[in-house]
């Protein structure tokens, strides 16, 4: 996010949206001209090689714990991690033109590449909304804001990180559940460092903040709203895609790469300070915060009846052109689940 002058809308996606099935198209032809369609490369010792995007955040804890505890080399795979994008919904290049056979994303970065017919796949969730741990995101006031549900942000301006993405939706569907009218939100964008300042100068009527922010804005003295995230448990929040070109050529080692994440993401489960050890060295978060919160709960089942109110509500947000059927969103191994 650059430090510019702030950018609002009611209707963020049209520009970027306008662009994609375009870029689809465009990407499509450079994967064939970078050899996406190539057999996948292997090391001397018969290892396959995979290149996997991570975010820039949180979430790819179970990447290199998978690569610590020898998983990904007891499955015969050659694994190189390296950070995507800042905005992970644009390593979908990289995966389409074979640069990555997989990598990392939310949500509605994912279900914008599916909106426009883009060839790819989710093969496992990383983490998704859960009540059984605290909220570590949410929706931040001043103490003295007149603000006291999702439904009196009508009217109101909120401080969110980037417009039309995982935050936005998630404050436009609280304050819809809430009886309120997501389309008199005015939402701005905002680096993520400047989200409590703005707060607590009343730049904005609210922020909804993540991570050592949204807890860096409760010490500053702001006030919650609800609980994030949490309040739609099942939503993905990262999750690992792959193009269909690579699937289909690569079906085993596909199943290999999300088993073997699969039992890292039980490890990070059973062994926070694995987990801590690598936000340490991957993060630019204080390790006395790291060690002061709890970790981050992972799970790789793909709630498709959550997901599907997520396309369905963003859609009616306008905030996808169309709703993909489940056929264009899944790979079909991956672990998906109707839910309860």
């Amino acid at each position: 996010m650059h430090n510019r002058s702030l950018h609002t809308t009611r209707n963020p996606r049209r520009r970027t949206l306008l662009a994609l099935p375009a870029l689809a198209v465009t990407l499509s032809l450079a994967a064939t001209a970078c050899g996406g369609d190539s057999d996948a490369a292997t090391t001397s010792d018969g290892k396959a090689k995979v290149t996997v995007l991570r975010s820039n955040g949180a979430i790819f804890e179970p990447l290199y714990i998978a690569q610590q505890q020898g998983y990904f080399k007891d499955a015969g795979l050659d694994v190189t991690i390296k950070a995507g994008a800042q905005d992970t919904s644009q390593n979908a290049p990289s995966v389409l033109n074979g640069e990555a056979q997989f990598a990392m994303t939310d949500s509605s970065g994912f279900l914008k590449s599916a909106a426009a017919d883009m060839p790819l796949r989710i093969v496992t969730g990383l983490q998704s909304a859960t009540t059984k741990t605290d909220p570590t995101d949410g929706l931040l006031v001043e103490k003295s804001s007149e603000i006291e549900s999702f439904k009196d942000l009508e009217g109101k301006t909120v401080g969110i990180s980037a417009l039309g993405g995982t935050i936005q939706f998630i404050c436009e569907y609280l304050v819809q559940k809430d009886g309120g009218d997501p389309k008199k939100v005015k939402f701005v964008a905002l680096p993520t460092t400047s989200l409590t300042d703005a707060a607590t100068s009343g730049k904005t009527d609210a922020i909804f903040s993540f991570g050592p922010f949204y807890f860096a804005g409760l010490d500053s003295g702001l006030r919650s709203i609800g609980n994030g995230m949490n309040d739609v448990p099942g939503m993905v929040q990262g999750l690992l895609f792959s193009s269909q070109e690579y699937l289909s050529k690569n079906e085993d080692t596909a199943k290999k790469f999300i088993e073997a994440v699969a039992k890292a993401i039980d490890y990070a489960n059973e062994n926070p300070a694995a987990v801590k050890a690598i936000d340490k060295k991957y993060t630019q978060v204080p390790a006395a915060f790291i060690d002061a919160h709890d970790t981050n709960h992972y799970d790789r089942t793909l709630n498709t009846t959550v997901m599907r109110t997520v396309i369905t509500k963003m859609h009616e947000f306008d905030l996808l052109d169309n709703e993909p059927k489940d056929e264009a969103v899944y790979w079909d191994q991956a672990p998906t689940s109707a839910g309860e």
